[in-house]
């Protein structure tokens, strides 16, 4: 037998083998079923806050930015908020920032989309074996990881400030998911006016809103201290319900009547955004394509 037939016949015996050997079959698992979505979602959302964590601009504005607004406040004018009012300063301001900062890493996330439209990844996604949901939805759950972790943040720099939980461990519980519940609503709507502004227009909207609702709210002073013709507007504004329900669950006060107007504009939100965020996602992921 010739060297070249020795080899050969191994080789020959091996595919023999594998041919008579049962392989284990693996079942293909459809693009659209529930668990592939929740899948593909979890990965997406791994990839954007990797992506975050290693982006120093993002590290910044979601931690290093607000704790310093808040210490801020504190020393500018936290004694003379607290005078005026007769109410501890940081149980306003605490809330504040961490919507505030919820609202301001939405803007940073939304960019991030701009970038991966004009860059092709999100086209190159859509024509690979994803869940056409997962881009969305991935998205949205990272912005909830990131808002948690900045309000947790700032809660823990409030608390070297005076900032307590005087109402119990539920309410603590449920004022950290308030900042959580608003985020995800706000990242449904700069999502939807992302797909279809431009990346310094959209910083310019979001900027003017951020603003208004900042210094138009019941976070620094009540409501009643506004002008007569702009208390209705400052106590029904979103931030001014938020800021009133956690001011309740962490100080005392009111909690029923700002968390349901809370609820309200946040699924408010959600509902009348939802869709057009999802339709706009899928088109720049088409036009990418």
């Amino acid at each position: 037998m010739s060297s070249v037939e020795a080899t050969v016949a191994p080789a020959d015996n091996v595919i023999a083998h594998l041919g008579r050997s049962s392989l284990p079959e693996v079942a293909a698992r459809a693009e659209d079923s529930v668990r592939t979505w929740a899948a593909h979602s979890l990965i997406q959302c791994r990839r954007l806050l990797l992506a975050w964590a290693r982006d120093p601009a993002t590290t910044i504005q979601t931690l290093l930015y607000p704790a310093l607004t808040l210490l801020m406040f504190r020393i500018v004018l936290g004694d003379s908020i607290t005078l005026a009012t007769g109410k501890p300063s940081v149980y306003g301001t605490v809330p504040l920032i961490t919507l505030v900062a919820a609202m301001s890493g939405a803007v940073v996330s939304a960019l991030g989309f701009k970038v991966e439209k004009m860059t092709g990844l999100l086209g190159r996604f859509w024509t690979m074996p994803i869940h056409r949901a997962a881009g969305v939805t991935g998205r949205l759950l990272a912005e909830a990881i990131r808002v948690l972790v900045t309000t947790l943040f700032v809660l823990l720099v409030g608390f070297t400030i005076g900032f307590r939980f005087d109402q119990g461990p539920a309410a603590a519980l449920a004022l950290i998911g308030i900042p959580v519940l608003f985020g995800v609503a706000f990242a449904v709507l700069v999502t939807a006016l992302a797909t279809v502004s431009e990346g310094v227009m959209l910083v310019n909207i979001i900027g003017i809103v951020n603003t208004l609702l900042m210094f138009f709210n019941s976070g620094f002073v009540p409501t009643f201290v506004y002008p007569s013709w702009l208390q209705g507007v400052v106590g029904n504004q979103p931030m001014s319900c938020a800021i009133d329900a956690m001011r309740g669950l962490s100080y005392g006060g009111p909690v029923a009547q700002p968390l349901l107007k809370t609820l309200a504009w946040t699924i408010g939100m959600i509902v009348v955004f939802a869709y057009p965020a999802v339709r706009g996602y899928r088109r720049a992921a088409e036009t990418g394509a």
